[in-house]
């Protein structure tokens, strides 16, 4: 028998999400086109990579192919971090005959203390001399006037930090189940609005496309600030936020994520390499995660299949407004609102997964990313 009281709390939840939580759901905003008359500053893009053969052809070339208004400068600096698959050959390759240059930059042994991406990072940073760094992957395909838009923000703005989610990919099966419900999940945890609130302590950003000010950079102490940090989008948001800076946070459909993730294993790698990071390796986080999820994702639907009474329309209300706030996200990827009803499932997946990064910790096995292991 499911009790009345827990299925009443769900419900209060939910509600409280839905209202109170940040428009967490939402699928904005959305950076509009720039305006004409505007004038940039240049831009220079920092861009790690470690054998990106896949991708790194089509990510430098749309890079190196920006329309930037009133022939603002834009450099584009990628940093081979130790890759073993011709992606620095390949990127040169893909920059030839485009009208902004590209600097390849060969990477030292990563340090004690740090992670890959984020060693990788700090050397492209050295380089850099304009106001606005663009962060951004070595798997991202933009449009042409995508880091036109960003600037454009920050400038308006006046911004320390315009960050993006990118738009993933979507096309297998898995990804069609999954990858929404990601995205969801992300802004669930760092809800948008309140990272770009100054009353919110709570600051983030979408790894994949972070602009960044100079005087941010130089105000957080680089970004050794946070070199060994795991979810480094999210750590340099916060670094940023809690220093004064000013943050803008959305979504883009004029960037996408070209990596693939074609099996349900690929998509429980991504989660369980990170999330028992996001717990701070914490047992007790870990019960009480798991208690919330099961509270929260799985009590609605069961009380609404097994329960009688008010317990049922507890439950069934519950589903309800749990399945409506993931219509946004599935509309964003063009998916049937069929999927919105399974999002418990797809919780349980997630909530699977979890328990699987926790396993990995305590077995001994670390966390393991691009042939590096990490304590």
């Amino acid at each position: 028998m499911i009790p009345l009281a827990f299925t009443m709390l769900a419900l209060a939840v939910w509600i409280g999400l839905i209202l109170f939580h940040g428009r967490y759901w939402q699928a904005g905003p959305i950076l509009p086109p720039v305006a004409a008359g505007v004038v940039l500053p240049a831009v220079d893009v920092v861009v790690p990579a470690r054998d990106e053969a896949p991708t790194i052809a089509a990510a430098i070339g749309s890079l190196t192919r920006q329309v930037l208004p009133g022939g603002a400068r834009l450099r584009v600096i990628l940093v081979d971090d130790g890759s073993s698959d011709g992606t620095a050959d390949l990127a040169r390759q893909a920059a030839e005959g485009a009208p902004h240059p590209l600097t390849v930059i060969t990477g030292m042994p990563k340090p004690e203390g740090w992670s890959g991406k984020l060693w990788a990072v700090h050397q492209g940073l050295g380089v850099t001399t304009a106001p606005l760094v663009l962060l951004t992957d070595a798997d991202i395909a933009h449009q042409p006037d995508h880091v036109a838009r960003l600037a454009a923000k920050a400038e308006a703005g006046d911004l320390d930090l315009v960050s993006e989610m990118v738009l993933l990919n979507c096309e297998s099966f898995a990804e069609r189940a999954l990858v929404p419900a990601f995205v969801y999940f992300f802004q669930l945890l760092y809800p948008f609005g309140r990272s770009a609130d100054p009353r919110h302590r709570q600051g983030a950003a979408a790894g994949g496309t972070i602009m960044l000010r100079r005087r941010a950079i130089e105000r957080m102490g680089g970004i050794a600030a946070v070199r060994g940090a795991m979810i480094d989008d999210v750590a340099v948001g916060s670094l940023v936020k809690s220093g004064g800076g000013r943050i803008w946070l959305g979504h883009t459909k004029r960037a996408k994520s070209i990596r693939l993730y074609p099996h349900w294993r690929d998509i429980w790698a991504m989660i369980a390499r990170t999330a028992y990071v996001q717990l701070k390796f914490s047992p007790l986080l870990l019960a009480g995660t798991i208690f919330g999820m099961l509270l929260v994702w799985l009590l609605p639907p069961a009380a609404a299949l097994f329960g009688h009474g008010a317990t049922r329309w507890c439950g069934l209300a519950a589903w309800v407004l749990m399945a409506g706030s993931f219509l946004p996200s599935l509309r964003r990827y063009g998916l049937t609102p069929l999927w919105a009803p399974f999002l418990p499932l797809i919780a349980l997946f997630y909530m699977a997964a979890t328990v699987g990064s926790a396993v990995n910790h305590l077995r001994g096995r670390s966390v393991t990313w691009k042939n590096r292991v990490y304590g």
